[in-house]
């Protein structure tokens, strides 16, 4: 039986922090962002089926979340406004990407390659309306960070919570809706108003 490095590659994600353009009080990296990301897309998609006919598989929704940025162990975090400047980084950007993930693909055994392939690269067709949850959940997570970096007195969040809050309005969901209006609260509240 061969060795496989996929999941000492994946243990890797501790190492690579977010927001490196901004002050942080606390450093966050991609290990626990992508578990944040994979907790609240599994919540969005459960208000999704609560509230539709068109149920979507919720679990699925999880676990694409908890590999959204399994690519920046490679590539590392590249800042929102240098990923996004304009649409030739976009695009390269995004080549960039989907040959780290075929790296990283490619140290698993042969025999599963498939199934981690539609989870990292998002081949699967299936999952496309799964995808607009990961993204929805991913800018939460971000406004989360956004909120307790003010809460820690750090200005430096403000612009960020902003436009993320904007950017989260502007997908008008109405699962995204409910989660700022019944969970996002309570991330500005300290640890004994919460246990009350």
């Amino acid at each position: 039986m061969e060795n496989s490095h996929f999941f000492a590659m994946m243990s890797r994600m501790k190492y690579i922090s977010r927001w490196g353009l901004m002050n942080n009080t606390n450093t966050e990296n991609i290990s626990e962002h992508s578990l944040q990301t994979a907790m609240f897309a599994h919540l969005l998609v459960l208000i999704h089926n609560r509230d539709s006919e068109n149920k979507l598989n919720a679990e699925r929704a999880a676990l694409l979340g908890m590999y959204h940025d399994a690519t920046e162990i490679i590539t590392g975090d590249m800042p929102t406004p240098v990923k996004y400047y304009n649409p030739d980084i976009i695009s390269s950007y995004k080549k960039v990407e989907h040959i780290a993930g075929e790296k990283l693909v490619s140290m698993l055994p042969e025999e599963i390659r498939a199934e981690f392939s539609d989870i990292i690269l998002l081949e699967n067709k299936d999952d496309e309306e799964l995808l607009k949850y990961i993204k929805a959940a991913d800018k939460l997570s971000a406004l989360v960070k956004c909120i307790e970096e003010m809460r820690m007195g750090n200005d430096e969040f403000k612009k960020a919570g902003e436009a993320t809050e904007k950017a989260l309005k502007n997908m008008e969901m109405p699962e995204v809706n409910e989660f700022i209006e019944r969970f996002l609260p309570s991330f500005s509240l300290t640890l004994d108003e919460i246990s009350g």
